[in-house]
């Protein structure tokens, strides 16, 4: 595993327009609103069971319906092909929970 170069963390987040790369180019983070409180912590339980299966874990926080997750590997300083992956796999899920708008 190796940290991504800007051009390569660059081409990967523009398939990805929600996630935001911190100024550092070491982290990126997405802030999901989900329908309720029971939606944002079954959201959390799923990304947590695929966390703990790829050995890699998110910093996070929940507020409510908000979850604001952030990716970065602390194993090589900076944003690596985990955290694209895993990022991925937070879209994919959401995509399956009822939302409230951002303003909520």
């Amino acid at each position: 595993m190796r940290k991504l170069n800007a051009t390569e963390a660059a081409l990967e987040l523009s398939a990805m327009p929600q996630w935001t790369l911190d100024a550092q180019g070491e982290a990126i983070t997405r802030e999901f609103f989900l329908a309720d409180f029971m939606q944002a912590f079954a959201f959390m339980t799923q990304i947590a069971i695929a966390a703990e299966k790829h050995n890699h874990h998110p910093e996070w926080s929940n507020v409510y319906n908000r979850v604001s997750i952030t990716w970065t590997t602390h194993d090589v300083d900076g944003l690596s092909s985990n955290d694209i992956d895993m990022a991925q796999r937070c879209d994919q899920a959401f995509a399956g929970y009822p939302t409230a708008p951002t303003d909520a």
